[in-house]
């Protein structure tokens, strides 16, 4: 019988000086908590000793999702009152999926003007996250114009702007669509990524839009009533075909992050195990008592308390394992969050 967990069993204390508002100067130099899954054995590395840890005929496995310049600042046409607008995903054409501040003022059919009138959106629908559906309208070239106004959202606990945008983009960002980052790439180099290749480890891409469900907290004391929100993903046949093979010769599937996970879990979730070239939406939630289908280690970085990403990484873990782990990433000041250090769990 799975044992029932409340939101509380994810709660750990964490120091706040240990939450990175900054990314470390290197991206592969940043620190490694290695862990057996099994019996909860740590080993303190660095990111570039993962290497190490991945075998000839395995499969890594990485998101490439790009985070678009999703925060834009406009006006309210009819009072001039100030708007923040965060994009989440594209429903169709020119309407989008948005947060927007402050929300309460912004009815159906308020109109707010951005970049003195280069783009205007027309609020369409509340929707019941608080959130509004909106639709833009334009002259040229939608993303050349966002990428003009709009910047690139970073996570409210970093308080910082970023000297180099690009820092908050993984060095294999391809795929414009994202809200967050997929922060788990964030430590790969391309020459680390060429050592990994040419140890015999086969690289493959695969796609999840990172959206709402990153902002959204858990409010739900019993967590089986949390509802995720849904993500867009992709999976090649390509890649498809490069993971089977993997399977087939023996070799293990590694994931970078949890959006990778959530990806390939949807698929052998929704394919009896099998994995299959597939797109489409995905709200799964992965949490103890979860049967795992297709991934057999991962590269994550440590999470919010009470987030359903804890609840994932315990669903592979082990509730105790994990905030044992986490109980010594403190002790021994590793970095927290999206621009903090990694555990590679196998």
């Amino acid at each position: 019988m799975t044992e029932k967990y409340t939101l509380a069993d994810f709660d750990y204390d964490l120091p706040k000086e240990l939450i990175a508002q900054t990314p470390i100067e290197k991206r592969d130099t940043s620190r490694l908590l290695v862990m057996n899954h099994e019996t909860g054995e740590l080993t303190d590395k660095h990111f570039y000793d993962i290497i190490d840890y991945l075998n000839p005929g395995d499969a890594l496995v990485m998101n490439d999702s790009k985070v678009m310049p999703a925060r834009i600042y406009g006006v309210k046409e009819d009072t001039g009152a100030h708007v923040e607008v965060l994009l989440l995903h594209n429903i169709e054409g020119d309407s989008w999926e948005t947060l927007m501040k402050p929300a309460r003022k912004l009815k159906v059919g308020a109109v707010v003007s951005f970049g003195d009138g280069q783009l205007k959106a027309v609020v369409t629908k509340e929707l019941d996250h608080g959130g509004r559906e909106i639709k833009f309208e334009y002259d040229g070239i939608f993303i050349e114009i966002l990428e003009r106004l709009g910047e690139t959202p970073l996570p409210p606990y970093i308080k910082e702007k970023l000297d180099d945008p690009d820092r908050y983009q993984t060095v294999y960002a391809k795929e414009m669509g994202s809200a967050a980052a997929p922060t788990a790439g964030l430590h790969w180099t391309p020459e680390l990524l060429d050592k990994v290749q040419a140890k015999g480890i086969k690289l493959v891409y695969l796609t999840l839009h990172v959206g709402l469900g990153t902002f959204r907290p858990v409010d739900e004391d019993n967590i089986e009533d949390h509802k995720m929100h849904s993500e867009f993903y992709r999976l090649s046949e390509d890649a498809a075909a490069t993971l089977n093979e993997v399977r087939q010769n023996g070799g293990r599937i590694v994931a970078t992050g949890t959006t990778s996970i959530r990806t390939l879990e949807t698929i052998g979730s929704k394919f009896n195990g099998a994995i299959k070239a597939d797109s489409g939406w995905t709200d799964i939630f992965i949490k103890p008592g979860y049967d795992w289908k297709v991934v057999n280690a991962f590269i994550t970085n440590f999470h919010l308390p009470k987030s359903t990403l804890v609840m994932l990484v315990a669903s592979f873990t082990g509730r105790d394992n994990i905030l044992n782990a986490y109980q010594h990433a403190i002790e021994e000041k590793y970095r927290f969050f999206s621009f903090g250090d990694a555990m590679y769990i196998y």
